[in-house]
């Protein structure tokens, strides 16, 4: 059902959780469609970095929901085949820079051997740099884990969170973010999750760019990581 989903909506998409609002603004939408095709004599090779944010403001309250997948053959075999769906909230009600966070997360990946995952929490950020055109924020929480491996098995554990958030902005031209997260279990040695993001977007248009997006990704508990280099558009609308 989450393929048909997305299929539906044209072209799918590979989201980002920041967004900047005006004052008058609502709403955020962010459409992604990113992929690489290599064919040759003997090899044929694709991959598909897809997804869809959705953002909603109001005074004090940032709510944003994401969807993402990533879908890749080479000769024929499957290589990528991961999905991902989050949502999550940003409260804003003490000190400046400062908010609240929580989160519902779900993940399947063939590639890192991830049958099903649910990721629940929150914790607190807060943003050394906070201007219009350049953004970096730090946070950390916890995060319980509840997750089922394609090898059968399945454990539970409680995960500290950390990441690192920025945004940078050059002339409205030229855009780069990134989102960096280390989570490692409280209880299970040599248990951690890495996942990072980091786009560069050229604008053709105020809500229109040539987007290029490298994405890793490591579960330690299967001895698996993924490295993805892609290109294509996104569509990014305020309303």
């Amino acid at each position: 059902m989450k393929f048909v989903l997305l299929l539906l909506l044209c072209c799918s998409f590979y989201a980002k959780s920041f967004a900047q609002y005006a004052d008058s603004t609502n709403y955020h939408v962010l459409l992604t469609s990113t992929g690489s095709i290599n064919r040759t004599n003997e090899d044929r090779a694709y991959l598909l970095n897809n997804a869809l944010n959705f953002g909603l403001k109001k005074k004090s309250f940032v709510l944003n929901s994401t969807s993402a997948w990533l879908y890749g053959k080479q000769n024929n075999s499957l290589t990528n085949n991961d999905f991902s769906t989050t949502l999550n909230f940003n409260l804003y009600k003490t000190f400046p820079h400062f908010y609240y966070w929580g989160l519902v997360n779900y993940n399947t990946s063939y590639s890192l051997k991830l049958k099903n995952q649910l990721l629940a929490g929150g914790g607190i950020a807060y943003s050394v740099l906070d201007k219009p055109n350049a953004y970096i924020n730090l946070s950390d929480g916890v995060l319980f884990d509840q997750s089922s491996l394609i090898v059968g098995d399945s454990y539970h554990t409680y995960r500290n969170s950390l990441r690192l958030q920025y945004h940078f902005a050059i002339k409205e031209l030229i855009t780069i973010d990134g989102n960096h997260f280390l989570q490692n279990s409280f209880s299970r040695k040599g248990d951690y999750i890495i996942r990072s993001s980091a786009t560069l977007g050229l604008k053709l248009r105020k809500w229109i760019s040539l987007t290029t997006a490298l994405n890793y990704n490591k579960l330690n508990i299967t001895r698996s990581e993924n490295l993805n280099l892609t290109y294509g558009l996104t569509l990014d609308k305020y309303f």
